[in-house]
């Protein structure tokens, strides 16, 4: 497949890295922006606008099969998505970060207007990365939190303390509730899919999926979730702050945020009703003691800047916060946030590029989540009426991988090795990246 991506930026480095090993990617943008990393790769680098008809066509750019827009500006990739579609028939993808613009656009594709100029998808990163701090947040003592099957099942990923009634027991001498099944383990930066003989050691990041109840009782009985979320300070008063803050507010969680810019902080203030907005500095550690922001049950840094939020979010820990989730704008520096003990770091690139991946480069198989940076992915693979029927424990993978869920008619099944399979049925099934296309050919072929 030919992808043009245009923004020599760090989202633009991400999608670039994680596809140009099995497609031919042209990364577009000006030479002042590319830098040496995109060298390193085994891509073809232009130097121009790609929102310049002229341009496109000189180069052929308009033979490619998918264009993605994800320059700085969002007036640049909606034109330059525009340019694309008037000149070829590649489908095009737009990042937006500007509601206005991203409301706009979207009221067009849906309303009575002429939408074949317009892009096929539009992405609002900070959108994405707010539901996934949302989810988290609302699950305290989970480190990332993944809905399923109309809210029926989920994903919970939990670390492993040395206090864990779970420490150096294996799998299978553990008990856990019913309908709970343990699909993954990281460990060290590694993602692997257990077998029953795996113990369990401190530091390990251990990965469930089963019905709501059943994961409820989990969590009271093995990770101790005895309290509800009832403060969160925000560090950052940018989209992805006022989202959150606006979330929280829905969900009656008190609320206060940090923000430096004094007409930022008037902005949002006539926005949010019941959060408190306070202008300041969130790496002025006297500032989140005055205003008792140790006393959050969690603390968000979200600002635009990787260093500040990691300075934040170490100054939190220091007075005392009880879990500090932080945003990261370079993929690379998500395991240098955890390693120095920050709870959760998100990159809301990386959430915006599994989103590219399900729509655009594997649309044959729905992507319903990924773990651990894209080492594991949680997929959605519906059986042709051809399939055969046969038991969990009977169907040869050609992977490894755990059938967490079958969804049938309105049944949320969570299965053991002898529950029937049948045909037309929903699987949503837990395996590492790499194996999805391989076991949705497999399963489509039974």
């Amino acid at each position: 497949m030919k992808i043009v991506i245009f923004g020599a930026n760090n989202r633009g480095c991400l999608i670039a890295t994680s596809l140009f090993e099995d497609h031919d990617i042209i990364i577009v943008d000006k030479p002042e922006n590319i830098s040496s990393d995109f060298y390193k790769l085994d891509i073809e680098v232009l130097e121009g606008n790609a929102s310049d008809i002229k341009f496109l066509k000189e180069n052929h750019l308009d033979e490619c099969d998918v264009f993605i827009a994800c320059n700085d500006s969002d007036e640049v990739n909606i034109v330059a998505c525009i340019m694309m579609k008037a000149v070829s028939s590649a489908r095009t993808v737009c990042f937006i970060s500007n509601e206005e613009y991203y409301e706009s656009v979207w009221s067009i594709k849906n309303g009575k207007f002429d939408r074949e100029i317009l892009p096929d998808y539009i992405i609002r990163p900070e959108e994405l990365l707010t539901g996934e701090i949302f989810r988290i947040i609302t699950v305290p003592s989970a480190t990332q939190v993944e809905i399923f099957a109309k809210g029926k099942a989920r994903l919970l990923e939990y670390p492993i303390k040395d206090s864990s009634p779970i420490v150096n027991k294996k799998v299978k001498e553990c008990s856990f509730p019913e309908e709970t099944l343990i699909v993954g383990i990281t460990r060290d930066g590694h993602l692997s899919i257990p077998s029953g003989d795996t113990e369990l050691k401190v530091g390990d990041k251990v990965i469930f999926m089963g019905s709501v109840k059943s994961l409820d009782l989990l969590a009271a009985e093995v990770f101790r979730e005895d309290t509800k979320v009832g403060f969160v300070a925000i560090v950052g008063g940018g989209n992805v702050g006022l989202l959150l803050a606006e979330r929280l507010e829905q969900a009656d969680i008190k609320c206060k945020i940090f923000e430096k810019d004094y007409k930022r902080c008037e902005q949002i203030s006539q926005i949010l009703k019941k959060t408190l907005v306070i202008n300041g500095d969130g790496t002025d550690i006297q500032l989140l003691l005055n205003e008792q922001a140790e006393d959050a049950d969690v603390l968000v840094c979200v600002t635009d800047n990787d260093e500040k939020n990691l300075l934040c979010s170490l100054l939190a820990k220091q007075a005392g916060v009880k879990k500090v989730v932080s945003r990261v704008s370079k993929g690379l520096n998500v395991d240098l946030f955890e390693k120095v003990g920050i709870d959760v770091a998100i990159s809301q690139n990386e959430a915006a590029m599994h989103d590219i991946y399900d729509h655009f480069i594997v649309p044959d198989i729905s992507i319903l989540a990924t773990v651990e940076s894209g080492q594991g992915e949680v997929v959605e693979i519906q059986l042709p009426e051809t399939f055969e029927q046969r038991k969990v424990m009977d169907l040869r993978l050609p992977h490894k991988a755990v059938i967490a869920i079958i969804e049938r008619r309105k049944h949320v099944i969570i299965p053991k090795g002898d529950t029937l399979i049948m045909p037309e049925d929903h699987l949503i099934i837990f395996t590492m990246q790499e194996n999805s296309a391989p076991i949705q050919k497999y399963l489509k072929s039974c």
